[in-house]
């Protein structure tokens, strides 16, 4: 199915080529190719409003996934019955602030996938309000990052648990409704 990408801002100039070719990795490597996803690139300003609607928290931030199929397991995918519910959901990247927050030698292409990839974790289901939930998104991480999707991932070879700065800060507080 269909991999949609959009850029809604244009606070930080961005080529979506690069990001798609490493999301259709990423979504091969978790085999949800057959699954429907969208990723939108947004402002501070855009990202900010979404995240006071829906976590009341009235400042920017790096993603927001809105999952389509509610209460799924991680690691289990959604069992559709209907060719029109083969969509994952959404994935707002907040690509200003996530700019804003990369040091110089990171590269913010592979930033963006591994924040990019941590909101599609979410999205399947994925949390990490535990420990063990940290370290199954980090190891989602590392299996993209050994495919080549993110080739420098943070913390992707280190083994326990994962630095996964999945953008450039080391914050673990993320929205994904379940």
């Amino acid at each position: 199915m269909s991999l949609v990408l959009r850029n809604l801002q244009r606070a930080v100039p961005i080529r979506r080529a690069p990001l798609r070719k490493k999301m259709e990795i990423v979504r091969s490597i978790l085999g949800v190719q057959k699954f429907d996803l969208g990723i939108i690139c947004v402002d501070n300003k855009n990202i900010q409003h979404i995240n006071r609607i829906y976590r009341e928290k009235n400042i920017p931030t790096d993603v927001l996934s809105f999952p389509f199929h509610e209460n799924i397991k991680a690691g289990e995918l959604p069992q559709p019955d209907f060719q029109d519910d083969y969509n994952l959901g959404d994935i707002f990247l907040g690509v200003e602030y996530i700019f804003q927050q990369c040091k110089g030698d990171e590269d913010y292409y592979d930033i963006l996938t591994v924040t990019a990839t941590h909101g599609l974790c979410h999205l399947l289901g994925f949390t990490h309000s535990t420990e063990a939930e940290w370290q199954e998104v980090g190891a989602v991480l590392r299996a993209s990052s050994t495919e080549g999707a993110v080739p420098h991932a943070p913390g992707a070879q280190e083994p326990g648990l994962p630095e996964l700065s999945l953008q450039c800060t080391r914050r673990r507080s993320r929205f994904s409704r379940s």
